[in-house]
């Protein structure tokens, strides 16, 4: 079992930058791909970014690709997203998921947290 809390969401005006953390419970973090997710009013929740277990394989939306940046620090069981140049349309509620499949790019994801929101002002 993994429970995810993340943090970081807040309030920034477009072009600038924001890190949201996803604190992970249980002694087998770094055996999950973890992925970032988010969610606009009235529209569907969306992949962001995803990053492997082993850390060496990352995946992008090409709406973040080259602006958001995901990693992980297995000793803290915390993933990261690195948003830079942030837009309006990047408003949205922030989830991170941990999957425990080797299959990549994941297919599904086991573990979900409760979002954090982000708001990008123009």
């Amino acid at each position: 079992q993994v429970q995810l809390v993340e943090s970081g969401g807040g309030l920034v005006q477009a072009g600038g930058s924001l890190r949201l953390s996803c604190a992970a419970s249980g002694r087998t973090f770094s055996t999950y791909t973890m992925g970032w997710f988010r969610q606009a009013p009235g529209k569907e929740r969306e992949f962001v970014a995803a990053l492997s277990w082993s850390g060496g394989s990352t995946n992008y939306a090409d709406s973040v690709k080259g602006r958001f940046t995901i990693s992980r620090d297995n000793a803290k069981k915390t993933v990261y997203l690195q948003m830079n140049s942030l837009r309006p349309e990047d408003t949205a509620v922030y989830y991170c998921a941990a999957s425990a499949t080797r299959s990549w790019p994941p297919p599904w994801y086991n573990y979900w947290g409760q979002g954090t929101q982000v708001t990008v002002s123009s």
